[in-house]
């Protein structure tokens, strides 16, 4: 049986890639006047530069926005006018600031699982960032313990079993991301929700990961706890 739930944060119980997709078309739009966009590989070169800044800035709008600061520094060859460069300021500081909407149903579904698991929220990101979303979600209060990390990894996750004293086949893993969310508690031993989001970052794509009977795939918020309650 689950004896404990984790939920992931963005796309997941509440809406954000959406807002990252539409400062990636603004960005390209500010660009555009300085390149021709499809020659000169923007959204390429812009994922590869966030990749490699992942270790030093971490993930996040922050990240985003310093990263676009250097593409487009380069790709212009230093062209682009500081006018331009506050605009890709502005991008992610309105990324920053983006309203907090749950998903449909998820609400219901995290309270309806909270009836019988503990649950605990794991999300990634900035961590200014990530705890104003919490703050302002409104469900703050149903989970036993809220953890914002750098990475979603093995060991992050093995830490957690650690520390709540739960062993892996024991937890379940709620997420949209089978990079970060499923994968790794997969591969350690425990179960995965896997809700696909309608868009995701690409660097979120994995390759190489197949699904197995411990992986849900669920259409919606509300077959979330009918899933967990058939594993173990």
């Amino acid at each position: 049986m689950i004896e404990l739930v984790g939920f992931d944060g963005d796309d997941t119980l509440w809406h954000s890639q959406e807002y990252y997709d539409r400062a990636q078309d603004a960005f390209e739009a500010i660009l555009g006047r300085y390149i021709d966009l499809a020659s000169d590989g923007l959204r390429e070169r812009l994922l590869a530069t966030e990749r490699g800044n992942i270790g030093l800035f971490g993930y996040g709008a922050k990240g985003m926005t310093l990263s676009m600061i250097e593409s487009a520094i380069e790709l212009t060859d230093g062209r682009i006018d500081a006018r331009d460069v506050h605009r890709i300021v502005r991008l992610g500081k309105e990324v920053l600031a983006h309203p907090v909407e749950l998903l449909p149903g998820i609400r219901d579904a995290v309270e309806r699982v909270a009836r019988t698991h503990r649950v605990v929220l794991i999300t990634k990101g900035d961590l200014f960032h990530q705890e104003s979303k919490v703050a302002r979600c409104g469900l703050a209060d149903v989970f036993h313990r809220i953890e914002i990390v750098s990475e979603k990894d093995p060991p992050a996750y093995t830490r957690l079993f650690r520390e709540l004293a739960v062993p892996p086949e024991r937890f379940a893993m709620v997420g949209n991301s089978l990079k970060s969310d499923i994968a790794p508690v997969v591969d350690l031993g425990g179960w995965g929700v896997y809700m696909p989001y309608h868009s995701t970052w690409a660097h979120e794509v994995v390759t190489g990961f197949t699904m197995t009977e411990r992986v849900v795939e669920v259409l919606g918020a509300d077959a979330i706890p009918d899933a967990i309650a058939r594993m173990g």
